[in-house]
């Protein structure tokens, strides 16, 4: 669709302030270095299909804001007017609380995978927790790295032909996007319910990330991660290991002092 035949529209901020935006403890929805700002359009289109309002992009490869991005959302400017832009992945899920990660090959990494159904029905119970939930999505041509991977509490897989798997990246926001809103329709929960005292909350990956980086700082000093073709395969399992733990904030604040603690023990030692 070229601009000489096609006027572009441009935002509609008096449309959106009309708009009664319900469902805004639907997940996040972030993509990964996207390529071509139509596809961020029917992103967008294909959220405020299910309800969903909150899009981040990670270093999209045309820049943003990006007017090509309008037409193909066929109305969407109430999402594409909100969007956030992201220098890394750690930045765009840093107050997210639980991540999926989307792919559709298996990763040598140990997450639980869930169908879109399923994890439709643990956003909304982990929502109804106060916990903001955000599902990542890879670039068009290849997906997530396992860096960005290793950022997520779960994977999230589209069960389909094995012979014929691939989706656009709209077509995948939309599948899951789809059984989110159906789950609200259905009132389906999921079976596990994770208790948290009243006293903390689940910890953000801001707090998570800032923990990881505190560990590896000192592992580093301690030559412990010395191998440097080993080491990013060792700091991803480590990563894996805690997020599978679901700390809380005040876990996070204890781990953190106990790694201080170690240091300071073998400080003294010297």
């Amino acid at each position: 669709m070229s601009a000489t035949s096609t006027s572009v529209r441009r935002p509609s901020k008096k449309t959106a302030a009309k708009k009664t935006e319900q469902g805004n403890d639907g997940p996040a929805i972030i993509l990964v270095e996207p390529q071509m700002a139509e596809n961020i359009g029917m992103v967008a289109r294909a959220m405020l299909n299910s309800e969903l309002y909150d899009l981040r992009l990670v270093r999209p490869r045309d820049g943003w804001p990006n007017e090509r991005a309008y037409p193909p959302s066929s109305g969407a400017d109430m999402v594409l007017d909100r969007v956030r832009v992201f220098e890394s992945t750690k930045d765009a899920v840093a107050d997210l609380g639980y991540v999926f990660a989307t792919t559709a090959r298996a990763r040598d990494m140990s997450k639980d995978v869930f169908t879109p159904k399923l994890a439709a029905g643990q956003i909304r119970e982990t929502s109804s927790e106060g916990v903001k939930c955000g599902v990542l999505f890879g670039r068009e041509a290849w997906g997530l790295n396992n860096d960005d991977v290793a950022l997520s509490d779960s994977i999230l897989m589209v069960p389909l032909n094995p012979a014929f798997s691939s989706l656009n990246l709209a077509q995948a926001v939309l599948l899951i996007g789809y059984e989110w809103y159906q789950a609200g329709i259905d009132d389906a929960r999921a079976d596990e319910v994770f208790e948290i005292r009243s006293d903390t909350r689940p910890a953000t990956k801001e707090e998570l990330i800032g923990f990881f980086e505190h560990l590896e700082g000192e592992l580093d000093e301690s030559r412990f991660l010395r191998v440097a073709a080993k080491r990013p395969n060792m700091v991803r399992n480590l990563r894996n290991l805690f997020n599978r733990a679901r700390m809380t904030e005040q876990e996070v604040r204890t781990m953190r002092g106990v790694v201080a603690s170690l240091v300071r023990a073998h400080t003294r030692k010297k």
